[in-house]
């Protein structure tokens, strides 16, 4: 195995790999320790370790039992100072020092054991914007894995000296190091995703998944950027060609990825965004899309950046090995990470101006949202700290009707501080840029889920289209019963018994008696 991997160490020698593993507790010779790789020497390895390739050359992983985050398994170090900022409950739980450094020493035990055969180090920033970008590393067992993160993360230039590297934050992914102490820990499982914030280290233990090391650092940008008044957003975002910047905030399946890549804009990024003094900017270097169903016809410019060191996750190959995106018997979380330069009209810089426009995105599967409306700043606030999305049968077990899912910020799995720390900052911003904010329903029309039918991709894209062209701003509206937002009566593109869900619906009395279960929805939330 040393030969095998010898030609990608030689030209390392500005970097002492071997000291950079010693400063985090793994001291090993004669082991390859693979840093920063190429493309095409991780693709070489990837083939080397076994991982599936489809027919048109890209790899596809298996992440084992776990095709999703843990969240019940993330823990924080209970410790001044971050005790006193962190939001704890059901999001951040506690775990004792002692605890983090058994569990620490545990995987660092299983990098020094000889059957861990080679190590791989990615170096790379969290932000574009380099006054506040973090510099992250991450330590891991697979290439692809290694593959993820640099897929996921700002890649530094081809020149850059990483002699005097020094990683602001350090993720260590020991997916193979189980806690089989779990019950006398007082933890939840035998996996652990533990972070020490005063050490700058998190460590990952018994799942494979790839998106517990993205969504980390989300986390920690999350608690380090709005202590420094510095607003950090779950949301995707692009930019027109006049320079008007847009957000996309969402929940997972609400379509903030799909209605951010527009051939009519330039993406600035899909997930993870900060908003700062000058503007807003992209977390990440790459894109993380759900291929669940995923054509070229519904989403042409996603579908089209799954090629060569893009990476697919937990999809479904068949014997000739071509993907079958509309089979979901392994998950209905099927994934696809690619740089994001695969998209072809991608914003070099990732950065853009202060937003003029801001869409919350909710799949409300009971039917009652119009698929856009106009929020005032104070009913902006009331919905960003809602978060609301509805899940509807058969994506979780026991889920057999549409149930309300209330999520703090669109986001809340991933807040570190109190929701209301995120929510000052929005208003902040939203008074001193006089940003236009609207409610858009990427779910249900004509009836609840069973009933009624999806809204259309086309349809929730002619309604951002607009906004974007000043036509909402000029039809007539009329503002809804129940939440008081105002509602186009209709748009150039959006027929009127859509644009008012209550003419969609077969019978009044049914529509009434639906919106007003969701208005008690929101109250008790």
């Amino acid at each position: 195995m040393l030969n095998r991997f010898s030609f990608f160490t030689r030209k390392m020698s500005t970097v002492n790999v071997t000291n950079m593993l010693k400063n985090h507790g793994i001291n090993r010779s004669n082991i390859p320790v693979l840093h920063n790789l190429k493309y095409d020497k991780i693709y070489e390895i990837e083939k080397y370790e076994g991982e599936k390739e489809t027919s048109d050359g890209v790899v596809s992983v298996s992440t084992g039992i776990f095709t999703g985050r843990s969240p019940k398994d993330k823990y924080f170090v209970d410790q001044k100072p971050s005790t006193d900022n962190l939001w704890w409950g059901d999001v951040n739980k506690p775990m004792d020092l002692k605890t983090f450094e058994k569990l620490h020493e545990k995987v660092l035990n299983h990098y020094n054991d000889k059957k861990v055969t080679q190590i791989y180090i990615c170096d790379a920033y969290a932000g574009a914007n380099k006054k506040t970008a973090k510099k992250v590393r991450f330590i891991t067992e697979y290439a692809w894995q290694h593959h993820f993160v640099r897929n996921m993360f700002i890649r530094p230039d081809d020149d850059e000296n990483y002699s005097d590297f020094e990683p602001d934050f350090t993720i260590i992914n020991g997916c193979n190091v189980i806690n089989e102490e779990w019950e006398n820990d007082k933890l939840n499982s035998e996996v652990f995703v533990g972070f020490n914030v005063e050490d700058n280290i998190a460590i990952i233990g018994g799942t494979h998944y790839g998106g517990e090391m993205k969504k980390g650092i989300f986390s920690m940008m999350n608690y380090w950027l709005p202590l420094e008044n510095i607003m950090s957003m779950h949301c995707s975002a692009n930019v027109g060609k006049d320079g008007d910047s847009a957000l996309f905030f969402g929940l997972s399946g609400t379509g903030k990825t799909t209605l951010s890549v527009d051939p009519e804009r330039e993406l600035i990024g899909d997930d993870q965004h900060g908003w700062d003094d000058d503007g807003v900017y992209n977390f990440e270097g790459g894109c993380y899309a759900k291929t669940s169903n995923l054509s070229r016809e519904n989403e042409p410019m996603i579908y089209d950046a799954i090629k060569r060191d893009a990476l697919l996750e937990n999809v479904f190959l068949k014997d000739n090995k071509e993907v079958d995106y509309f089979n979901t018997s392994i998950t209905e979380n099927g994934r696809v990470s690619y740089p994001i330069h695969h998209i072809d009209n991608y914003k070099k810089d990732l950065k853009a101006g202060h937003p003029e426009n801001i869409f919350f995105l909710t799949c409300d599967a009971f039917g009652i949202l119009p698929p856009i409306s106009e929020l005032t700043h104070d009913q902006a606030l009331y919905y960003f700290l809602s978060g609301y999305t509805a899940k509807v049968a058969g994506t979780e077990r026991g889920v057999t009707e549409p149930q309300a899912t209330f999520s703090a910020c669109f986001g809340a799995a991933f807040l570190t501080l109190h929701p209301t720390k995120y929510a000052d900052l929005l208003k902040e911003k939203l008074e001193k840029h006089n940003t236009n904010v609207y409610l858009v329903n990427t779910g249900w029309s004509g009836g609840s889920y069973g009933v009624g039918e999806r809204m259309s991709i086309k349809t929730t894209q002619a309604c951002i289209e607009s906004v974007f062209t000043g036509e909402i701003k000029e039809v007539e509206k009329k503002e809804d019963n129940y939440f008081g937002f105002q509602v186009p009566i209709k748009l150039s593109k959006v027929d009127e018994t859509i644009c008012q869900p209550s003419l969609s619906w077969e019978m009044i009395h049914d529509y009434d008696v639906t919106a007003q279960k969701l208005v008690g929805m929101f109250k008790e939330n």
